[in-house]
């Protein structure tokens, strides 16, 4: 167990919530790991610096375990994420006028699907990603990817060979990193004088306000604040000069960063987001109190959903065999028992089990052979892309559900 600030080293004296022992989150099982009980629960127990108010699993996960060749996360799988992407891709070359003398490096580069819109327009790109085989599906669609883990090192040598980076885009990956310090020590490395890297991850303002316990797992070593990056960012020479809400993850923040030295001015944005944590009292020890209390509540009244739903006769399944989803149900003590499914577009996934919760995954063709009553929407931050997706319930009369923060049923 860490007992002190993977960051800045505090003691870490504050709870922000204990959510038991649980697998991790991406590890999908087969049906002889079930037999042979091959799967390890691990704590997963959330504290809060208060030094710099970093909020962090206290259990140290092995990446290499996490993002192992088979890691099962393909990005691809969501048409919305793309078009965030394509979006992004069309603004940042845009505003930094990115052309064919450029170099544009994405940290957790997935399976290209970010790296292709800026491939498209003449705009050189190169791709680190740990996982292999999402990392070969980039490859195979012509994103020059390299396999590895960033950080200090893998910067140095490609600085050595003379690859160095306009924009360097990390969605969704400062969150995934235990050696913070390192990461970004690597960005200050790669990043030419005037370059620009920029973080997307989801904010901890709304974790907290929504309830979004789903979205801790192992994965995430770190819930994230703007104080906590710019404090991160300051001491690797780095500053934060923009910033932009987003409504990405149930509620993202995206900053834009460069070196110290950097002639990027700050933005009225940045200004504006620092009053609103400020507003919000995120330097405060009192925003993270209470917060266990909120989970219990969630919990509380999914439980008595799938009670009454037993009670009436009626069929659960779930959609979106996502790391969130896994949280979820192992927090609320599910099972086949009360899901008898999950649908997920992800070959990957089709086949396997849950981790804890041991719940088959489905692809979404055999919704009408299973004809759920109730669909329980588990990524609910795609709930408007899911629910077009299954339409195809209605003809039997389901309905979709989601329950965080609160039980809703969609119809």
């Amino acid at each position: 167990m860490i007992r002190r600030c993977r960051f800045c080293e505090s003691s870490l004296d504050w709870s922000f919530v204990d959510l038991g022992y649980t697998p991790v989150a991406n590890d999908y099982l087969t049906e002889e790991r079930i037999r042979k009980k091959n799967y390890p629960l691990l704590p997963l127990n959330i504290r809060v610096c208060p030094t710099c108010f970093l909020v962090q699993t206290t259990e140290d996960v092995d990446p290499k375990h996490i993002f192992a060749p088979d890691y099962a996360y393909y990005s691809s799988v969501s048409e919305s994420w793309l078009r965030h992407a394509s979006d992004y891709a069309d603004k940042m070359a845009d505003r930094f006028a990115l052309d064919a003398t450029s170099r544009v490096i994405e940290i957790a580069s997935n399976d290209g699907y970010l790296l292709k819109y800026f491939a498209k327009k003449g705009i050189p790109v190169l791709g680190i990603e740990p996982a292999t085989e999402v990392a070969d599906k980039a490859i195979s669609i012509g994103v020059e990817t390299e396999k590895e883990f960033f950080g200090s090192k893998v910067a140095e040598d490609l600085a050595n060979r003379e690859v160095r980076a306009d924009l360097m885009p990390a969605n969704n990956v400062l969150a995934h990193v235990p050696d913070i310090r390192d990461f970004l020590a690597g960005f200050s490395t790669l990043l030419k004088p005037e370059g620009v890297a920029t973080f997307e991850f989801p904010h901890v303002l709304q974790l907290i306000d929504q309830v979004q316990f789903d979205t801790i797992y192992h994965e995430h070593y770190s819930y994230l604040s703007l104080i906590a990056v710019e404090r991160f960012c300051a001491g690797a020479g780095l500053r934060v000069f923009d910033g932009e809400t987003l409504p990405t993850h149930g509620g993202s923040l995206r900053v834009f960063v460069a070196h110290e030295s950097a002639a990027h001015k700050p933005t009225e944005r940045l200004v504006e987001l620092r009053a609103l944590e400020t507003a919000a009292k995120l330097d405060k020890h009192e925003t993270y109190a209470g917060f266990s209390d909120k989970v219990q509540g969630v919990k509380s009244s999914f439980q008595d959903f799938l009670a009454d739903c037993r009670g009436r006769g009626l069929t659960i399944a779930a959609y979106g065999a996502a790391a969130k989803g896994n949280t979820f149900l192992n927090v609320c003590d599910c099972s086949k028992d009360d899901i008898v499914c999950v649908f997920d577009r992800s070959h990957a996934k089709q086949g396997k089990y849950l981790p804890g919760s041991h719940i088959e995954v489905l692809a979404p063709e055999e919704l009408p052979r299973i004809r759920p009553d109730i669909l329980l929407i588990l990524p609910w931050n795609l709930k408007e892309e899911i629910m077009t997706q299954t339409k195809v319930i209605r003809e039997w009369g389901g309905k979709w559900a989601i329950a965080v923060p609160q039980v809703e049923v969609l119809t």
